[in-house]
């Protein structure tokens, strides 16, 4: 097993970062490694809630992932498991901190945990790093 993690800086309050993990209409801004849209985004933010999203690629392709809410501490930090779609493989683990940066903007520090092999590592990697980069672009529309 494996994991990666990204520390990034988002400028937009940690509050709003976080809700941008959580609410349907914030994730649809961002989700997906691409200018593809997202076809679903349902979610019962909680302890123990539940999370399903699905987007497509520019390339037509369409990728769905879901899973559990393990931590929800808001504005501070989220965990929950990671599942995609038609994968019969274990679940992998994706854990979220939003702290104050000195600029008022949010450090975002995101680590995807028990990823299977280091192929699998360097997909998320590509994966939500392009997410990360259309969550920066949007951020002024988050607040």
């Amino acid at each position: 097993m494996t994991s990666l993690t990204i520390v990034r800086v988002i400028d937009a309050p940690p509050a709003a970062v976080f809700a941008a993990f959580v609410e349907p209409e914030k994730i649809a801004l961002w989700w997906g490694p691409d200018d593809g849209p997202v076809t679903l985004a349902e979610v019962d933010a909680r302890p123990g809630g539940r999370f399903h999203v699905r987007f497509r690629m520019l390339d037509g392709s369409e990728h769905g992932c879901f899973g559990n809410f393990e931590v929800f501490e808001p504005p501070h930090r989220l965990a929950m498991s990671w599942s995609w779609e038609g994968e019969d493989t274990p679940a992998s683990y994706v854990q979220a901190s939003f702290a104050l940066a000195d600029s008022g903007h949010t450090e975002l520090t995101f680590v995807h945990a028990q990823l299977r092999d280091e192929a699998t590592r360097d997909s998320h990697e590509h994966g939500w790093n392009g997410a990360l980069d259309k969550l920066q672009r949007k951020a002024r529309r988050l607040s």
